[in-house]
C-alpha cells in the first residue's frame, strides 16, 4: 500500500489532520508500516498540488484539517478497484540475496538458508502467539484491520519457510548431482573419447 492511498483511504471516512492520519495509518498497519509526520505532510502536500485534497480550515487547537475532494475520492475507487500486481511490489531482498549466496565464493548457501528459517520461524511463533491473544471477531475496525494485516504476515511466513525448505533441498540435489573437482560433468566428453554423433531429426546417419 502507498502512503498516498493510505491517507486518501482515511480522508474518505472524514477530515483529518496530520497526526491523526499518522496515528491511524499505523494503527491500521499494525504499525508494521511506521512514519514520521513528515512523510504525512509532504504526502498532503502533493495531493493538494494534484487536486486530490484540499485544506478544510484548522481545528480548536490550530491544527490544519485536510478533506479529501470528489477527484480524491474518484482515485480511491479505483485504487480499491484495481489489483496490485507483482511487480509493483518491493523486490524480495531474501530472494536477491540468496541469489547472490550462490555465486560468491567461499559462502555457505546451507547456512545461509537455515540461519533465515531460524529467524523466520522465531518471527512465525510471534505473530502466532499475537493471533491467539487477539480477538477472533473484534469489533473495532482498527482491530479487524490489525487481524487482517497480522494473518497476512503469518501467511508469508510460512511461505517463506517452505521456500527455504525447498532452497535447501534444492541445494542437497545440486550437491549430489555435482561431479568431483576434476571429474567430468555428465554430459561433458572425457578428453580422447570420440563423440557420437546424433542424427538430425527426420534423417538417418549413413553407416
Amino acid at each position: 500500500m502507498s502512503i498516498r492511498h493510505g491517507l486518501l483511504a482515511l480522508l474518505s471516512r472524514g477530515p483529518r489532520y496530520g497526526y491523526q492520519l499518522r496515528a491511524e495509518f499505523e494503527a491500521s498497519t499494525g504499525s508494521t508500516w511506521p512514519l514520521n509526520i513528515g512523510q504525512v505532510y509532504s504526502t498532503l502536500s502533493r495531493l493538494e498540488r494534484d487536486g486530490l485534497v484540499s485544506q478544510a480550515g484548522a481545528d480548536d487547537e490550530g491544527r490544519v484539517v485536510y478533506r479529501i475532494t470528489t477527484e480524491g475520492e474518484a482515485e480511491v475507487r479505483e485504487w480499491f478497484a484495481t489489483p496490485i500486481a507483482r511487480a509493483d511490489r518491493p523486490r524480495d531482498e531474501l530472494a536477491i540475496k540468496l541469489a547472490m549466496a550462490v555465486t560468491a565464493p567461499g559462502v555457505d548457501v546451507r547456512e545461509v538458508v537455515q540461519t533465515q528459517r531460524t529467524a523466520t520461524l522465531r518471527s512465525l511463533q510471534d505473530l502466532t502467539r499475537l493471533k491467539a491473544e487477539a480477538p477472533v471477531l473484534p469489533e473495532d475496525p482498527g482491530e479487524r484491520a490489525w487481524r487482517l494485516v497480522l494473518e497476512s504476515m503469518i501467511f508469508q511466513a510460512e511461505a517463506e519457510v517452505r521456500w527455504l525448505d525447498h532452497c535447501e533441498s534444492f541445494m542437497i540435489r545440486v550437491a549430489h548431482t555435482a561431479p568431483a573437482p576434476g571429474e567430468p560433468a555428465p554430459d561433458e566428453p572425457v578428453p580422447g573419447e570420440s563423440v557420437p554423433v546424433r542424427p538430425l531429426p527426420g534423417k538417418e546417419t549413413r553407416r
